[in-house]
């Protein structure tokens, strides 16, 4: 998170289109909204038992058996081995898919692509698309040579052993999906002059549409759970977004983990004609990836977008969360460094004990979560921590605990995990805002503070995405939609879904 800068040094940075609204009201049902004017957006029933329709599950994920049919498919510098195996079989199940769904969808037949390429980014040099591949960890669709390539030497292992095996299957799912842009050019807003970030969010959404197919058990090779399966995708998509600070109009740009799980969802719940309808418009009102400013680049990289945990920045989110949620009238809790709660379930690193009214703290945990995220490691593990927002957050999370209380919600239950996490989504969009009533009120939101979330959404021990008693919803896919929810829709969805 940043604080503006009003003749001090500290940070002044902008997220996100700015909203009129500036209060998350949860009893009265008043939105809190941001509009969105593209062509379309994902539906937001969020269902607390299921994904897409689906029982939650943690099943089997990956290929169906041992010895998976690549369909007579074959790469050229390939060594055969257990990733190129892997690659030419998720290929080769892409190719299945497209071959329906674009008949069905399209009334274009698929059209193979004319080469694929297996290199060893630590081994021997290869040319594919006018470059070099030695030294370059990367899979990557040429569109001049209509090929696609991959590593199978460094970054293809990395994510098979970091995030299992359906991360390579998504990998060149998202590949598979450049090639298709150009097959159906206009019919999906795609040209050679289209910039990068519409390509990427396309293909992440293609991405969707293909995982939604396997869902369904309609792949031969490859299945997926609802939860840590399809989780495990999701996090793959976050460990390779952009890197914090640039402009999503840059060549190149694909998006941060907020913005390409969006794109992922969308293709998974809607499917391939939604993909099709994305354009620059849309992009443009929903994307958050934005520019540090020029205090900011002052700053060292590891403290760019991110303040410490100290009696300063904690003030400021109580002031921050008062004035998001005065409007609803009741009585805001204290936040309280060390408190235990009396007769019920203390949660770490923040809890919300309801006889007390109190937001317990530990202060050294949450420092610990705050550490700056490392991009391309999971949060939260190998000593990686997960960002200062997703800590605030879980302050806030327990926070509004006290405020669903105040207008008679539960506070135990799916549901209950699901409005938090939404409501804690809604008062995120609020610090987006100036807030000249109260100059006091000085918590903003910083470039990459939303992948912050997704990161500890995503998460097993989410707190973000939890009832009361630390009980997180089981499906860190719901817990991202509903936090979604929160920010893009307002408080009032909170209550309607989630009662």
């Amino acid at each position: 998170m940043r604080m503006p800068y009003r003749g001090r040094a500290l940070r002044r940075a902008r997220l996100a289109v700015p909203v009129a609204a500036a209060a998350v009201v949860l009893g009265q049902l008043v939105s809190c909204t941001v509009p969105v004017t593209g062509t379309g957006r994902a539906p937001w029933d969020v269902d607390p038992g299921k994904v897409v329709g689906k029982p939650i599950t943690n099943g089997p994920s990956g290929p169906r058996s041992a010895s998976i049919d690549a369909g007579g498919l074959v790469a050229e510098n390939a060594d055969n081995g257990e990733i190129d195996q892997l690659a030419l079989a998720a290929l080769a199940d892409v190719y299945e898919y497209w071959t329906v769904d674009m008949r069905r969808n399209f009334q274009q037949e698929f059209r193979p692509l004319r080469k694929l390429l297996s290199y060893d980014a630590n081994g021997k040099n290869v040319k594919i698309c006018g470059s070099a591949t030695q030294g370059k960890p990367n899979a990557f669709y040429c569109d001049p040579e209509n090929t696609i390539a991959w590593d199978r030497g460094e970054l293809l292992p990395e994510l098979r052993d970091q995030y299992g095996k359906m991360a390579v299957v998504s990998v060149l799912a998202h590949e598979m999906g450049h090639a298709i842009q150009y097959q159906l050019g206009k019919k999906n807003n795609i040209e050679r002059s289209t910039p990068s970030i519409l390509k990427e969010q396309q293909a992440d959404c293609y991405t969707g549409a293909y995982m939604r197919w396997v869902l369904d058990g309609q792949s031969k090779r490859f299945q997926l759970s609802t939860g840590d399966g399809l989780n495990q995708v999701l996090a793959t998509m976050f460990s390779i977004r952009d890197p914090l600070g640039e402009d999503f109009t840059r060549r190149g740009a694909h998006g941060l983990a907020f913005d390409r799980v969006y794109a992922f969802q969308a293709g998974l719940s809607e499917g391939t004609t939604r993909c099709a309808r994305m354009d620059m418009r849309e992009i443009a009102a929903r994307v958050t990836e934005k520019k540090f400013t020029e205090e900011d680049l002052n700053k060292p990289k590891d403290q760019r977008g991110n303040e410490p945990i100290d009696d300063k920045t904690l003030r400021l989110l109580k002031i921050s969360l008062d004035e998001a949620f005065k409007p609803n009238g009741v009585k805001s809790p204290e936040v309280k460094d060390g408190a235990q709660c009396q007769g019920a379930k203390t949660t770490a690193p923040a809890a919300y004990c309801e006889a007390e009214n109190v937001v317990a703290i530990d202060r050294a945990k949450l420092s610990e979560m705050a550490k700056p995220l490392k991009r391309g490691a999971p949060p939260g593990e190998s000593g990686n921590g997960f960002g200062d927002f997703a800590a605030f957050a879980e302050v806030a999370s327990r926070y509004t605990l006290a405020v669903q209380k105040g207008v008679g919600k539960a506070l135990t239950g799916t549901d209950a995990g699901l409005r938090t996490a939404c409501l804690t989504g809604a008062w995120a969009k609020v610090t987006e805002n100036e807030h000249p009533a109260n100059p006091d009120n000085d918590l903003r939101l910083s470039p990459g503070d939303l992948d912050e979330a997704v990161g500890e959404l995503l998460h097993g021990n989410s707190l973000i995405g939890a009832d009361r008693d630390g009980a997180a919803v089981p499906s860190g896919f719901a817990r991202v939609e509903a936090f979604r929810l929160g920010y893009e829709r307002g408080s009032k969805e909170c209550a309607t879904q989630f009662g």
